[in-house]
């Protein structure tokens, strides 16, 4: 008999039920989160032999429980948490937020489904995709502190500073003010010291490019061919798609990072609109390669200026722009899981 098994996973406990393909209950368990917890989901399983686990947020909160029963040799499915929510309130016919509903829920949900996401072991994709969310969360910070800089430069000088902030111009501001009282003396100190913040975070965003670019290089990748893409680029990209192979289609790995666009037609008349759905940071690294395309002589330039010149408005041709982009990706992914796995001479 196949069995599903769902797991609700939490910071303290993993709660698992089972079901049959009739989403029938079979049992449950409830363990907590500690360095015999797959042990124990392991051996409370072993009577169902052909089974398979759904974990709830398989590369979030269940990542480690997930990537623990991979190593384990068996087979888990990733369940999105907005599916499983779904499920437990309209299919599930148990509305009650519990942990025990919550499993079932998405256990259901991988029943139901057949395009859930096999959990595989870790490979260079997780190294690039840790990379890459080091790196934002750092651009992240310097653009905190740039803004706390400039609010706080403000306050001592008409204008702030001019343009883009940098260290340099930053310090030369902070150098001609004359603190003559208190209040001023104390801004000053305070804005010398976001400076250092920024100085030190741009020293840590040179080594993160630096060791990004590394880490690219080693995966194998042509994307960099593609105008606008460079190393950050390609590494969210890489990070972000994992294996291309789970994308039948160009458009499904358009669905996916949100470059698709989404059809509102009624009656008669048949529009589009921007598609908000899909994986935004994948869906950003791609607006970034195609408004350095719409900048750049080349193909990219030509079609954008060519759907301009259609009547489209400026962000229509971008849109545009971003669809082709990502076929081009799909492409150049697939290519190289072809290259990669063709036998050696």
């Amino acid at each position: 008999m196949s069995v599903m098994i769902g797991i609700d996973p939490h910071k303290a406990t993993h709660t698992a039920v089972a079901i049959d393909t009739t989403e029938t209950v079979l049992d449950e368990i409830r363990v907590r989160a500690s360095k015999v917890q797959v042990q124990r989901l392991t051996g409370w399983a072993e009577r169902f032999e052909e089974r398979c686990w759904a974990v709830e947020s398989a590369g979030g909160l269940g990542y480690l429980v997930a990537q623990q029963l991979v190593a384990a040799g068996e087979t888990v499915v990733d369940v999105p948490a907005v599916l499983a929510s779904r499920v437990r309130v309209l299919g599930s016919g148990r509305s009650q937020k519990n942990d025990p509903n919550d499993a079932r829920a998405v256990a259901v949900a991988a029943l139901r489904s057949d395009r859930m996401r096999l959990v595989t072991v870790d490979d260079h994709s997780r190294v690039l995709r840790l990379l890459v969310k080091r790196h934002r969360d750092q651009a992240q910070l310097r653009a905190k502190h740039c803004a706390r800089l400039h609010a706080m430069v403000l306050e001592l000088r008409p204008g702030g500073i001019g343009g883009q902030i940098s260290v340099f111009k930053a310090n030369r501001l902070l150098a001609g003010v004359a603190a003559t009282d208190e209040v001023t003396r104390h801004r000053v100190l305070v804005a010398t010291e976001l400076v250092a913040d920024i100085a030190r975070l741009d020293e840590v965003l040179k080594a993160s490019k630096a060791r990004i670019a590394t880490a690219v290089a080693a995966s194998g990748t042509s994307l960099c061919d593609i105008v606008g893409v460079g190393p950050i680029v390609a590494a969210t990209i890489l990070a972000y798609t994992g294996s291309v192979a789970r994308f039948p289609t160009p458009a499904s790995f358009a669905a996916y990072n949100g470059t698709a666009p989404v059809e509102v037609s009624s009656g008669g008349r048949t529009r589009h609109r921007l598609n908000q759905r899909g994986n935004r940071i994948l869906n950003h690294a791609i607006h970034i390669a195609a408004v350095v395309q719409t900048r750049c002589p080349g193909e990219g330039h030509v079609y954008f200026a060519r759907k301009l010149g259609e009547g489209k408005t400026h962000k229509e041709a971008i849109r545009a722009l971003k669809r082709r982009i990502s076929n081009r990706i799909y492409r150049h992914l697939n290519a190289d899981a072809d290259t990669s796995t063709a036998p050696a001479n």
